[in-house]
Formats: C-alpha cells, structure tokens, sequence
C-alpha cells in the first residue's frame, strides 16, 4: 500500500528555536500543531535545514529589512512619477516626444511597470530572506474536513501570520501598505480616459432661437416652400458648417461628430390638417412642416425609413415606429418615448429656423433624466 504525501515550505517554530545551530532536521508537522493522524514514516527522508545569514546574524536581517522597505519605496517613488507623467504631458496631436516616441506612453510604461516590477520584487526578497523556510510534510486526508482539520487550517494561518513576521516587523508592513495603496491609484488615473463626467450636457444640443435648419452634408438652408407633401430630409442646425474670420470651422473635429450626434433632425411635410399637435406645440409647425430628433428613443439608432402615406418612420435597429403626424409618439417597437420635437419658425429673409432648443433630451433614456 502507498502512502501519498505532498511537500509544502510551511515555517516551523523549531527553527527559531535553535538561532546558532548550523544544521536542523527537517521537523514535521506533529511537533507544532494538533494531532491529526499517526506519523506513517517517523523519517520522511527530507533533507537537513540549513540556516541561512538572517537567521543567525542580526545585522544581516535589519539590513534585508531596510533592503525590502527600499523597494516598496521606490515603488511609491514609480507610481507618483505615473500619476506626474499622466498629468503634464500632452497627448494628442500635439504630443511630446522623447527619442521619436510618444512621451507619454513611454513614461506611463516605464513608471508602472517599475512600480509593479519593484513591488514583486521586495515581497519575493521578503520572502526569501526573512520569512522562516523551513520544510515540513502534509500527508493527504479524506474529504470532507472533519473538525479537527479545521482547527488545524486555523493553526496553520496563524502560525504562517506569525512566522511572517509582519507584526513585529512594522517598516516592511506599512511600506507594503504605501506601495499597494499607491499602486492601486494608477488604474483610477486612467479612469479619466473615459472621458469628463457628462454634467448637463445631455440635456442640451447646438440648437438655439433663430439657427436655420440646414441640409445634412452639404449645409443648404431650406425654404418652405422646396419642400412637397411626404419629403423627409435629413437636416443638421447651421452652426456645422459655418467658419470664423480666418476661414476655420466653428465646430470641428470630435466635438463636431458629439454634437451632431445629438442635433440631427429629420424634416417632414404633411398636410396642416393631418397634424395632431400635443398642447402647447401648436405654433411648432410651419405650413405643415415638423422637425423631430433623428435619434431613436430606444438605444440611440439613426431614424430614416418613412412611409409617407401613413406618415410612420421606422428604426432600422429595433424596428421601434413612430407616428410623426400624431406628435412622434411611439405605434410599434421596444422605444418607450416619443421622439423630441424641434419648433419651427421661418426667418426674415424666409428660411427654416429653430424657436429654442428641444424641449427635453434626446436620445435613449439616461439615468439623471426626469420621469416625465
């Protein structure tokens, strides 16, 4: 019959006990933890434990202390020039370089990965140097655990607790603590990538009093009368396209596509008298004319298949509708909100313009939105 067993380096209490012995036998679990089972072999066959400089020389263990809480420190050290680094350098279009690289990707690199990289190293050299290394053996039991087995996990992290030292060793313990509180900072840091916290931004878009209402990619106001009964066109506020004194674009770049993201429309003609206005929206129409936000209320998919003879627009995504003469209220589909509309008047030389902004967010629901 065989005999399984399995090799742990656990600490044993005996080693400590003899601090000037060069030589120990191997001791087993027996001599410092409750009795389990009867010791199959008396000698297991382990090799004799040898002592190593910090278990017999004084000087040596305070210098591999001061040698570790070194390490933790520079971590510290690495994680703040991360943090330093992610806040001065540029980024962007304008980066800062350093040897032909992007400063700021070779800074945060360098200085995490060092934080991280001395951080493993100083509990390795802990652990290497300062906690007890003695050998002993765990024969294999049945399952389940039996009371006494539990005692005995109980015993054994405690004794691993003690043996560690790290209660009678406060430097290494609260520059560990430094290092991994500081270290756990640089992923929270990096959070900020995600963006600024959105504030009110939602509930507004480009559309202000007497903006026109311009065709989508070219920019070409409209008139009320180039429409016809049953055209939808999709339509952007005039702000998009129009440039400064030196020729540049007013809004551009990912401002631009945020915010034309939140400020299309789509423009339909219908008859004046097919038109069921919600009260209050009475004067929002021009001449049969209705602006509604192109975005679905449902998760944010661009509206665009119409059929005018029933006036009902359809998301491609979903397959959310919307009767666009009754208000846009929802007919069919998983969108819970009809889509916001935009009033309408017309200007002095005659073109489509917006009264106000709409008059509640558009887009899918949010959490900040209001119930109403």
């Amino acid at each position: 019959m065989t005999i399984e067993r399995e090799s742990q380096s656990v600490p044993s209490e005996s080693v400590k006990a003899l601090p000037h012995a060069p030589i120990l036998p191997a001791q087993s679990t027996a001599e410092h933890l409750p009795d389990r089972l009867p010791e199959p072999l008396p000698d297991p066959g382990l090799p004799a434990h040898r002592l190593r400089p910090t278990d017999v020389d004084p000087a040596a263990e305070r210098r591999a202390e001061r040698q570790v809480a070194s390490l933790f420190v520079a971590s510290m050290v690495c994680t703040v020039l991360f943090v330093v680094a992610y806040v001065t350098l540029e980024i962007g279009d304008n980066q800062d370089t350093f040897l032909n690289l992007g400063a700021s990707n070779l800074a945060l690199g360098l200085s995490l990965g060092g934080a991280l990289l001395l951080l493993g190293v100083g509990i390795i050299q802990w652990a290497r140097k300062l906690m007890d290394d003695a050998e002993i053996v765990e024969y294999r039991h049945p399952a389940p655990s039996s009371e006494a087995d539990r005692d005995l996990a109980v015993a054994a992290f405690d004794l691993g607790v003690k043996e560690s030292g790290i209660a009678r060793r406060p430097l290494i313990r609260n520059t560990l603590l430094g290092a991994l509180g500081l270290v756990g900072v640089a992923p929270i840091i990096a959070l900020r990538d995600l963006g600024p916290l959105p504030g009110d931004t939602l509930n507004h878009t480009l559309w202000t009093r007497g903006m026109r209402v311009v065709r989508d990619v070219v920019g070409r106001p409209i008139k009320p009368e180039e429409l016809e009964i049953g055209d939808l066109v999709n339509c952007a506020p005039s702000v998009l396209f129009e440039v400064d004194e030196e020729g540049d674009p007013l809004v551009e770049g990912v401002d631009k596509q945020i915010a034309k993201s939140k400020s299309t429309v789509i423009i339909v003609r219908m008859e004046p008298d097919e038109i069921i206005s919600k009260a209050g929206r009475e004067d929002w129409t021009v001449d049969g004319i209705c602006a509604f936000s192109k975005i679905c209320t449902h998760v944010g998919c661009p509206i665009s298949l119409y059929e005018k003879t029933t006036h009902l627009v359809l998301c491609p995504c979903h397959q959310s509708t919307f009767d666009l003469a009754d208000a846009a209220k929802v007919v069919f589909g998983p969108a819970a909100r009809a889509l916001p509309q935009l009033p309408l008047m017309v200007d002095e030389e005659g073109y489509l313009v917006a009264q106000a902004d709409f008059d509640e967010p558009v887009g899918p629901s949010f959490w900040e939105r209001d119930s109403e």
